[in-house]
């Protein structure tokens, strides 16, 4: 019988396969570990952009609406009997049997004051419940109103609108239940000013067609500030308060040309991996708005800050 020869055969050894295996395995862990590293990275940077976005859209609105503030509709000359410009009774909020949730002054701003209460959701002689803060520290939240013209051709009854815009914060509780990472949501509240023959005297309303109550606009809210400032750059800001009907600035309500508004946010979930070494603080508008003690927790938060020209206010 023949013999094969099988001394020359090709192949590989045990220990050759393990540390091509080995290899391998090492491969795989650093590409899988670039990966995971790039994937976070990215993960980062696409919700720190989704954040900022949504912060922007809520600014842009806002700014919007303010700048309606103080507008007038004129109809002007007609064949069609109605009334060249607006036709409706001025309420300074100062008139007998009114208060400051009445007025038509174009702008106010409360500081650090919390919820708002549609004019018509109030009964007479009663005070409306004031929200507490999520923490004594907490600067949050200033609230702004601003009261605008219109004008409606095929109603009937009231061609001339008014209508009253108002934002303003109220705290929310954190889902996982720790009173530390509570924090606010801006709200929205639309009135309209009902002035007919059929009620002469005239009143907010927040149950007409286009009305609605304490809509949230946007959650995670950290701070809501405002300054308000005249055409000379002066701030208006006096004696513990901003111009109101009111008080002895009231005078300054028509002279409003600018508005530096800040909005900060927190993100829903903890952002960064490890607490930051040092406190971090609030970077507010007026230096002296913040007396916290600082956050050391994980969260994003971003800070909006815009001036808007109010160019309907004085005319």
């Amino acid at each position: 019988m023949m013999k094969k020869n099988l001394n020359k055969i090709s192949g590989v050894t045990l220990i050759e396969l393990l540390v091509g295996i080995a290899v391998t395995a090492l491969m795989m862990g650093a590409m899988f570990a670039s990966y995971t590293a790039v994937n976070s990275s990215y993960k980062q940077v696409t919700d720190k952009a989704r954040i900022s976005s949504s912060s922007r859209d809520i600014v842009g609105m806002m700014m919007k609406d303010i700048r309606l503030a103080g507008f007038k509709y004129y109809y002007g000359q007609n064949t069609e009997d109605i009334t060249f410009d607006d036709n409706l009774t001025h309420i300074s909020g100062l008139e007998d049997g009114r208060g400051i949730i009445d007025t038509h002054d174009p702008l106010i701003v409360f500081r650090d004051t919390l919820g708002y209460f549609a004019a018509d959701t109030i009964a007479a002689g009663t005070d409306p419940p004031i929200p507490q803060k999520n923490r004594p520290t907490d600067t949050c939240c200033d609230s702004i109103h601003i009261v605008y013209g219109d004008f409606d051709k095929n109603d009937p009854i009231q061609k001339y609108k008014r209508y009253k815009l108002s934002y303003f914060a109220l705290p929310i509780n954190n889902e996982d239940g720790d009173e530390n990472n509570d924090f606010y949501g801006i709200y929205k509240t639309k009135e309209s000013w009902i002035e007919n023959s059929e009620n002469p005297l005239g009143n907010w309303t927040s149950k007409c067609t286009e009305c609605y109550t304490n809509q949230l606009v946007r959650s995670h809210l950290i701070d809501m500030e405002f300054l308000l400032f005249d055409e000379n750059g002066h701030h208006l800001y006096k004696d513990g308060d901003y111009p109101l009907p009111n008080n002895d600035n009231s005078a300054a309500l028509y002279k409003i040309k600018q508005v530096d508004m800040s909005l900060m946010f927190r993100s829903n979930k903890e952002f960064y991996k490890n607490k930051p070494k040092d406190k971090k603080f609030l970077k507010t508008l007026n230096a002296d708005r913040y007396t916290g003690t600082g956050f050391d927790d994980k969260y994003l938060r971003d800070n909006v800050v815009v001036s808007i020209h109010t160019r309907n206010i004085g005319r």
